[in-house]
């Protein structure tokens, strides 16, 4: 029966990967299969890909450095409108 430890490592330099499992005692023999995360985008650079979004995002990002904000109390707004 097997049994099975996950552990998340990033690649170095060289392609090489290290990897801590105090779990086993020295000289367990293993077998090491890696599975590769796939590449995924963050949600601003999916948002820059539309025009639209785009002018959107930046207008916001502009309002955030010119402090230009409205402040809203969630439990306020509740009281009121719900």
């Amino acid at each position: 029966m097997f049994s099975g430890i996950k552990k998340k490592a990033i690649v170095g330099k060289n392609g090489k990967i290290e990897l801590s499992a105090t779990e086993l005692p020295e000289g367990t023999v293993v077998e090491v299969i890696v599975l590769v995360e796939p590449l995924t985008e963050d949600e601003t650079t999916y948002l820059l890909k539309s025009e639209a979004n785009k002018k959107y995002l930046l207008k916001a990002m502009e309002n955030v450095q010119k402090r230009n904000l409205i402040y809203v109390d969630l439990d306020e707004y509740e009281k009121t409108c719900l």
